[in-house]
């Protein structure tokens, strides 16, 4: 049917910009929060693109829910607003027979979700934290920004450098505050660099500068003035990361049966089909008067949309506690809102609006 393909046309226009928008919001969240690390020393620099690409691997899911909702609620609040409604009406075709043009659009969006959901997003969850992982094994300088305070070994030693070369092999005002055996040590030097021994061994050139050395509650203190001190640094050993339930892909999570697994799994499953169920409810939500505002109805629809992602967050906590079945949470909040889903059919179908009236 024309119609029907104009419709989907409509869909897939509004989703793309809904989608784009959406992306630029989160990606930007994502990024600044990103880019406050780096600044912090907490994460490397080089780093934040890929942290940044693994995220949004991470939210697209909910994003494309989100997204085929609004998509689908605006494109048919459009055509109650310009009278586009009426036509269809008039053509004796009742509200239902938009559910097949919708779920025809919705499909391909709702088995991407699935596939993000169940395979893609634990990946980039587990890659996440290996990256983590690695970073925080890099050696002490490694990880020094410049012009921030770098905390390492739990705040045994604290790195302060003013500037960094393009290779990173010198560093310009340096600053390093160590504890050792009870004794605060600190060491001022107004350049330094790296150095590899023969053996392999690491160090921290320090040139020309001064060591402080003090016993806290002491008044005695040392200083000692040097042409290059030498300071052992290594790489730590990275640590596989954790297999935690979101960083299990679903073949592995459905022959895992501990409770935090079934909550996961619940989670996994729950955003496909509540992507079908939003699709179809912004059928019946999106009618408004075309004398008046659509506000009403988008408020409506982002407080269902926020009750149901709710609804799903607290029976997946639930299932993870141990206070609800699996089986039980799996189909209580779909079967929830697809009560109201029904009444809002029943409710455009039975009750004849004014304007139906007079095209009856």
């Amino acid at each position: 049917m024309i119609f029907e393909r104009a419709a989907r046309r409509e869909f897939a226009q509004a989703a793309a910009g809904i989608s784009v928008a959406l992306l630029a919001i989160l990606a930007s969240t994502q990024l600044i929060r990103l880019l406050k690390d780096a600044a912090g020393g907490r994460i490397a620099p080089e780093a934040v693109a890929s942290l940044l690409g693994l995220a949004a691997l991470n939210f697209m899911p909910v994003l494309l829910s989100l997204t085929l909702f609004v998509a689908i609620l605006l494109s048919l609040s459009r055509g109650y607003r310009d009278s586009e409604m009426v036509v269809w009406f008039s053509c004796g075709l009742p509200l239902t027979a938009w559910i097949r043009p919708v779920l025809r659009f919705a499909l391909p969006i709702v088995l991407a979700i699935a596939v993000l959901s169940g395979f893609l997003s634990p990946w980039a969850n587990l890659n996440t934290a290996e990256y983590k992982q690695r970073l925080s094994a890099r050696s002490d300088v490694s990880q020094v920004s410049p012009g921030a305070f770098r905390e390492v070994k739990r705040g045994q030693r604290v790195f302060f450098v003013e500037s960094v070369a393009d290779d990173a092999s010198k560093v310009g005002n340096v600053f390093v505050a160590s504890m050792q055996e009870g004794r605060l040590g600190v060491v001022m030097a107004d350049s330094g660099h790296q150095e590899v021994a023969e053996n392999g061994d690491r160090f921290v050139v320090l040139e020309n500068g001064r060591r402080y050395e003090v016993e806290p509650g002491s008044p005695e203190f040392r200083i000692m003035e040097f042409e290059q001190y030498k300071v052992r640094t290594q790489d730590g050993q990275a640590r596989p990361a954790e297999r935690s339930p979101n960083r299990l892909p679903i073949t592995e999570l459905l022959l895992d049966s501990s409770k935090p697994a079934r909550g996961e799994l619940l989670w996994r499953i729950g955003m496909p089909i509540s992507a079908i169920i939003l699709a179809l409810m912004a059928i019946p939500l999106s009618y408004i008067n075309p004398r008046a505002g659509r506000s009403a109805n988008m408020l409506i629809a982002i407080l269902i949309y926020a009750i149901y992602s709710n609804m799903l967050s607290i029976c997946q906590a639930w299932v993870a506690q141990g206070k609800m079945s699996f089986w039980v949470g799996v189909w209580v909040p779909h079967v929830i809102m697809a009560v109201p889903l029904v009444f809002l059919f029943w409710r455009r179908i039975a009750v004849r609006m004014p304007w139906q009236r007079g095209v009856a």
